[in-house]
């Protein structure tokens, strides 16, 4: 994957005005496997946000500390955009 594949998803995804098209789109270009685990990293990320315990996120999610780490990682150094948008969504949910 390069720079230019990634700008370029980048750019088709900015262009969809609705969050159906940006689901349908997802739903023809992933397979069922992609989707899911791209899901399952969204809920790992909000789920930190929520100040759910690491531990209990392994639990809950089926999946190893070392990927939660990542994504509390991601929430506390990855770009401002992407932490803004976990802690907004985590902040609608309360």
């Amino acid at each position: 994957m390069g720079v230019d594949d990634l700008r370029e998803i980048a750019e088709v995804l900015a262009e969809m005005r609705r969050p159906a098209e940006v689901r349908d789109w997802l739903q023809a270009l992933l397979t069922p496997r992609e989707r899911e685990r791209l899901c399952l990293r969204w809920r790992l990320v909000c789920l930190l946000a929520d100040g759910v315990p690491q531990r209990e996120i392994a639990k809950r999610l089926g999946i190893s500390l070392c990927k939660i780490t990542r994504g509390s990682r991601e929430i506390q150094r990855g770009p401002g955009l992407f932490r803004r948008m976990v802690q907004l969504r985590a902040a609608s949910r309360r």
